[in-house]
């Protein structure tokens, strides 16, 4: 079962009027989170799959996919778990085979959740929607956002510094404000790692 905490979450999103698939996002995001801790090794996949099986069973209203846009086993799973998260349908609970999956998922790889990893899988997916609804999407974030979180979000990016990695692999941070003098960013530093280019700029901030 999901933890009390995740389910909160997604209760909290449900009660700020946010999407059953904004809801069943707390579910993944936990179990992307097992996988950096080093709990479980699935893919990609395996975790998105997971983590919306258990928010349907916890009760989010996230309905099965429609015929055509899932595999018919992928889609008999979800309406099952669907069904028991909406009480329509008892379920059985397995100790003896939940110990062996988790038994196993220990010893999967777990690179599928590094940053780098979730990150290439968000742009293919982005790449695969159409213009029109990245769009739809987008204007329905900034209404969701609201004017005061809008305006926060405008004067943290203004005042945030910028990092990029250069050819050579090393990043280099460069101030967010541009030198009205010379039209460049102000160079703050060349570090080794991201991570430590992000602790500078903290610092700095």
């Amino acid at each position: 079962m999901p933890e009390k905490r995740t389910i909160e979450k997604a209760r909290r999103a449900k009660r700020a009027g946010k999407a059953a698939t904004t809801q069943a996002g707390e579910f993944v995001r936990k179990e992307i989170r097992k996988i950096r801790r080093g709990e479980q090794g699935v893919s990609q996949h395996q975790a998105i799959a997971i983590g919306l099986s258990k928010a349907r069973r916890a009760g989010v209203a996230l309905r099965p996919p429609a015929k055509g846009k899932a595999k018919e086993q992928t889609r008999r799973r979800a309406k099952y778990a669907y069904e028991a998260g909406q009480r329509k349908r008892k379920t059985h609970h397995r100790p003896r085979v939940a110990r062996a999956i988790s038994k196993v998922l220990k010893h999967e790889p777990r690179t599928s959740a590094s940053r780098a990893a979730i990150s290439r899988r968000a742009k293919s997916a982005a790449s695969r929607r159409a213009a029109a609804h990245r769009s739809a999407a987008a204007d329905k974030a900034v209404t969701k956002k609201g004017a005061a979180a809008r305006s926060r979000a405008a004067r943290t990016s203004a005042n945030s510094a910028v990092i990029r990695k250069l050819k050579s692999g090393v990043y280099r941070l460069y101030s967010r404000k541009v030198n009205p003098k010379t039209g460049k960013r102000r160079n703050l530093g060349t570090f080794d790692t991201r991570a430590k280019a992000k602790k500078h700029e903290r610092a700095a901030s």
